[in-house]
């Protein structure tokens, strides 16, 4: 589906700023409604989002900045597309660096800063139980972001950051499966208990065998 079909297949927004315009075409990259390779037009995100043309060429650049689309000659932006060795050497960053944040992390962990990861997670219960996408997808990312903060090196859970960021259009494809969200749900669950019980190690397990499902999906896809 083009963006041309803006009307039928996506809400309409009333002079958005560019926080929101950058958020909402993160969500639709992650949630499937643009695909990989998909074209970002301008005047169709002007008519949906109703603003000025600066304000979506600034929401196109902060986008190319997050990794999520890329600037093609002679068509402009598009959703950025991996090919599986690409995908294969982000998700090896990934893992690296995830694993290495779990190690990091000192125990006995804040218990403000569990409670409040238990408290996102229950919304991340919530949202799979309800088969919401966005929900799940914004309680994902909330999620990880305090996981990974935990850890003793803030660059290292920027780079994360980053990196997450990246795999956006590489997780529609598992997100719209039902058994992967009961998994993940699964799997943060078994997070949160290995730090209850102080196993950097155990967690660092858990971690790295949380990366690879979104990666097999979205090289299913291709």
């Amino acid at each position: 589906m083009g963006l041309a079909d803006l009307d039928d297949a996506h809400q309409k927004f009333s002079g958005s700023t560019l926080e929101e315009i950058v958020s909402q075409l993160e969500e639709d990259i992650v949630l499937g409604e643009l695909l990989p390779r998909e074209r970002l037009v301008e005047d169709a995100l002007l008519a949906r989002f109703d603003t000025k043309r600066h304000v979506i060429r600034q929401a196109l650049m902060e986008l190319d900045r997050m990794g999520l689309i890329e600037r093609v000659p002679n068509r402009g932006a598009q959703v950025r597309a991996y090919s599986a060795l690409e995908v294969e050497q982000l998700y090896e960053l990934r893992e690296l660096l995830e694993t290495q944040a779990a190690l990091q992390i000192r125990f006995p962990v804040d218990p403000a800063a569990l409670a409040e990861l238990e408290a996102i997670q229950a919304g991340h219960d919530r949202s799979v139980r309800d088969v919401d996408y966005a929900g799940i997808f914004r309680s994902n990312l909330a999620f990880h972001k305090l996981l990974f903060s935990l850890c003793a090196n803030p660059f290292l859970a920027e780079a994360i950051d980053s990196a997450s960021q990246r795999a956006h259009s590489i997780r529609f494809a598992a997100l719209k499966d039902a058994q992967a969200r009961e998994t993940a749900r699964n799997e943060h669950h078994a997070m949160i208990d290995a730090l209850k019980q102080g196993d950097g190690a155990l967690l660092a397990r858990l971690c790295r065998a949380h990366l690879p499902t979104s990666k097999t999906f979205y090289l299913k896809t291709r």
